[in-house]
């Protein structure tokens, strides 16, 4: 097959792009359950929204589209394109003048009136940063950018954007947005009659099993799981092998396994390195070091450091590892972990991590461990949270509120929190045992 020509490979992109905003202006935009994300547009500033793979960004962006609909906006200034649309295959940095033209040339009045341009997955294209950064001083467009690498967050933005860009993350629905999708009305957050708490607790339940990735929610329980393996196949293969060149594909997978059979614990490489060699598969520690740091790219797994003011403490003591959503630990044939605890404690985390709280681990003098410490901004007050299962066992509650106890004299704390599965305790002045239905409805 001939390679076409420069020039005639320029008219068909601008053929392809002219289609492409014809087909979008043409089509409805979708109807959608409204996420409890907000995003602000200011002039000179691009928005960019990150998130794993079919956490739902690109319709968060129809909710923008929608809402700006409402305020009267024609949609013809609006523009979307996907760029994992395999006819906008090969495009290159330099065919964003072409989109450009292109649109201006279709809608020459709306020169200088405020248009929005949203750019779905735009980390596949090089050069992505310079193009949007000189729309952002050149042109009147407001742009808002999406991608499924937290290096469209960290690294490309700070650098190329140098504080020019508004984030928002998205995650799988949570268990508020998970009852939004079921149509499930509360009158209250704080306050629960008894058939209230009753259908809380089933839906929490099923929340724990299916997840909160939108695409699944309706699917029957061989299906579903089947589609999130999948997801998780899209991020190994096209998000990290792919995107950073992994050829240990084996030890990749095994590190996969491991995570997904103990969330929520302490990782060692020194110990998983030397598990690997005991199974014959070869892999260096600077390589498994990478491959978490990998994972956590693309917002698979999220590591959380132990909490300390000491560098060097915070350095030499392994993280935890939380996963992403409870319907991809439950979809894993190969999870290995029935501890119940440590899924509730997922589950806390990711609710916190949803609030943009960033929580450390806590290891008490006496050898206790408590599971999460969240300080305020500027070094103020500091939350203590524990997380179990249930306290129905003597010592298992005597342990877990002696942990608590003791860190919270240890870090001069006044409060703590214990989320348990359905025991509820609001007799202590210190600390409170809440369900985790309702700690989830609640917590700040």
């Amino acid at each position: 097959m001939t390679r076409p020509q420069v020039g005639d490979f320029e008219v068909a992109i601008g053929d392809i792009l002219d289609a492409l905003i014809d087909d979008f202006h043409e089509r409805e935009l979708p109807e959608l359950v409204p996420r409890r994300l907000e995003m602000k547009w200011i002039p000179g500033k691009a928005n960019v929204v990150t998130g794993m793979r079919r956490s739902g960004k690109t319709w968060f962006c129809y909710q923008q589209m929608r809402l700006l609909r409402e305020k009267a906006l024609p949609k013809e200034r609006l523009l979307y394109l996907n760029f994992e649309d395999e006819r906008l295959l090969p495009f290159a940095a330099q065919h964003f003048q072409i989109l450009l033209e292109t649109y201006y040339r279709k809608f020459p009045q709306f020169k200088n009136q405020s248009c929005y341009l949203f750019l779905d997955e735009l980390q596949r294209i090089e050069g992505w940063d310079t193009f949007v950064r000189r729309v952002l001083d050149t042109e009147n467009l407001f742009v808002c950018l999406t991608g499924s690498s937290s290096r469209l967050l960290s690294t490309e933005i700070a650098t190329s954007l140098r504080g020019r860009s508004l984030t928002t993350e998205v995650f799988p629905f949570d268990f508020r947005e998970f009852l939004d999708y079921r149509q499930v009305a509360l009158t209250s957050v704080r306050n629960f009659g008894s058939q209230a708490r009753a259908t809380l607790q089933n839906l929490i339940a099923q929340y724990l099993k299916v997840g909160g990735f939108p695409e699944v929610q309706n699917l029957d329980d061989d299906l579903r799981r089947e589609v999130l393996r999948n997801y998780l196949d899209v991020v190994i293969l096209r998000d990290v092998v792919e995107r950073y060149f992994v050829r240990n594909i084996q030890a990749l997978r095994a590190l996969i396994r491991h995570v997904f059979g103990a969330p929520a614990t302490r990782f060692s490489v020194n110990k998983f390195y030397n598990a690997l060699k005991s199974q014959g598969i070869s892999c260096s520690k600077n390589n498994l070091y990478e491959y978490m740091d990998y994972l956590t790219d693309t917002f698979l797994f999220y590591q959380v450091p132990i909490y300390s003011r000491s560098e060097r403490i915070r350095r030499v003591n392994p993280k935890k590892v939380y996963i992403i959503d409870p319907g991809l630990l439950e979809a894993m044939s190969f999870r290995m972990t029935e501890d119940r605890g440590a899924l509730l404690e997922n589950l806390v985390f990711m609710h916190l991590r949803r609030k943009k709280l960033s929580p450390g681990y806590y290891l008490a003098g006496h050898g206790g461990e408590v599971d999460f410490v969240l300080t305020g901004e500027e070094g103020g007050r500091r939350l203590l949270i524990q997380v179990c299962w249930d306290l129905h066992e003597p010592a298992t509650r005597k342990r877990e509120l002696q942990g608590l106890l003791s860190a919270m004299k240890e870090l001069d704390v006044k409060q703590g929190t214990i989320v348990t599965w359905l025991d509820e305790d609001s007799s202590n002045e210190s600390v409170q045992i809440v369900p985790a239905w309702k700690w989830l409805l609640s917590a700040p």
